[in-house]
């Protein structure tokens, strides 16, 4: 289930949120863990086992984990160890043992080894991560363990953010499954931010989708060197617009229910390096790498030369978690070279570059490493990169370029600026009073039109799910 589907905002939703007001605090849990497992197994019910054996199995362990680290004794390491080397290859084997046997076989010694077929659990890669994370913090002597199945359970399998995120760690929600308080202006706030995100997914993401799948299925015959950075555009915005979209309902939902989930995003598309970049997108994963990978691998605390392998480490495992294929591994090592080469050689000097510099620099190194991501066949990332170059002969313009930039063109202006802080800065500066009438509207005729598009268009991918 998606939360852009008529069936999620006019039937799951209002369901989910009536029974859960009228229903007295203390068995609010029961409620949300019921429907958390709902919304997860509506499309495959067979991996709620899945799922809940990954509770379980890190529910135990946490208690563990906490009782022998309160007595000091080393069992606790070796549990978590255990876990962590559990999880690891429930995610390995579920997501990436197809492809590592389909890279083996092309070994003649391999040929004979043929894959399992096995379909990719939605959003296992976001629940894996944020269990895990869950003893790990208890070791760490950052939390404590929670003694309720039901709390901890209902943590992970948290449906707004349980498919693609935010990954939300443990400590962050702890005091809001104790107890929550939810009241009409929370609500409200949740609301407006739910309907903005609908917004951006149905509205933005989708339309300008559509323009990137076009040029997508172009045989390099009819691609110019503009129409190839059109579409690389087009997915540059559709993929910023779908995930923090869904990010944005994911924190509005969070609200509604009365939690907080930090946020995601942090307009990344007006970064002036690439370091910038990734302080600003999918900042709850950057941040989960670097609490429990880059900093237990060293950091930067052991020298240069260890500094860009854990570099490099943590950037493989940053691409291979966004997908079992080469070209994600590529898109991580991508990114770790560019901030391995930003942070040894000219990151300060960056800074002192004129904006306009700095922010074409950036932005198109992220254009290039979102072809990276998108186009999974090797071959075929090579030519389209090698047309957006200039090279193989590829004409610079066509009439049908032409046409897509004309169809298109307020599309991308609308975009660019949805992409900038300007729509928050003008928010900021109406005055209550205005707020108040208007607000409610603007967030109503948003809703009803998005409702439209969904009631009329069959067109309504989500980029992140396959993660």
């Amino acid at each position: 289930m998606v939360f852009s589907s008529i069936v999620f905002l006019y039937l799951y939703l209002p369901i989910t949120l009536i029974v859960y007001f009228i229903t007295p605090a203390r068995l609010r849990n029961i409620w949300l863990f019921i429907v958390n497992l709902i919304f997860y197994g509506w499309g495959e019910p067979v991996y709620i086992i899945l799922m809940l054996i990954s509770i379980l199995l890190n529910y135990v362990v946490g208690i563990y984990v906490g009782k022998y680290r309160e007595e000091k004794n080393r069992t606790a390491r070796r549990i978590l160890t255990v876990n962590i080397i559990l999880n690891v290859a429930l995610l390995v084997f579920f997501k990436y043992f197809d492809f590592l046997i389909e890279s083996l076989a092309v070994i003649p010694v391999f040929s004979e080894l043929k894959p399992l077929g096995i379909a990719l659990p939605i959003g296992i890669s976001f629940y894996t991560f944020q269990a895990m994370s869950y003893p790990i913090d208890v070791y760490r002597g950052e939390t404590k363990y929670q003694k309720s199945f039901l709390k901890f359970g209902t943590y992970v399998a948290l449906f707004p953010q349980l498919i693609a995120g935010p990954i939300v760690r443990y400590t962050d929600v702890a005091k809001s499954l104790e107890e929550r308080n939810i009241d009409a202006t929370r609500i409200a706030k949740g609301i407006r931010r739910f309907v903005i995100g609908l917004g951006k997914k149905v509205l933005l993401a989708n339309n300008i989708g559509q323009l990137w799948d076009v040029y997508h299925s172009m045989s390099p015959e009819q691609l110019t060197v503009t129409g190839a950075w059109l579409g690389a555009i087009a997915f540059t915005f559709q993929i910023y617009f779908d995930f923090s979209g869904y990010s944005d309902m994911a924190i509005g939902l969070g609200e509604m229910l009365g939690f907080t989930f930090l946020e995601n995003f942090n307009y990344p598309y007006i970064s002036k390096s690439i370091t910038e970049f990734w302080r600003r997108w999918h900042i709850s994963l950057s941040s989960w790498f670097k609490d429990y990978v880059y900093i237990p691998l060293g950091g930067n605390r052991k020298g240069w030369k260890r500094q860009i392998i854990n570099i490099l480490i943590v950037w493989s495992i940053t691409g291979l978690w966004h997908g079992a294929s080469w070209n994600f591994l590529l898109w991580g090592l991508y990114y770790g070279i560019l901030l391995m080469v930003e942070k040894l050689f000219f990151y300060e000097k960056l800074k002192k570059a004129p904006a306009w510099f700095a922010h074409t620099y950036a932005m198109v190194l992220v254009i290039v490493g979102w072809m990276i991501f998108a186009i999974e066949d090797i071959r075929e990332l090579m030519t389209y990169l090698g047309i957006m170059l200039g090279m193989g002969g590829a004409d610079f313009i066509s009439s049908q370029a032409m046409y897509y930039l004309k169809n298109y063109f307020f599309v991308l202006i609308v975009l660019v600026l949805a992409s900038l802080p300007i729509g928050k800065n003008i928010y900021s500066k109406i005055k209550e009073p205005v707020k108040i009438v208007f607000e409610p509207l603007a967030i109503a005729l948003v809703l009803i039109v998005c409702t439209a598009y969904l009631v009329d268009s069959t067109y309504n991918p989500f980029l992140y799910f396959r993660f």
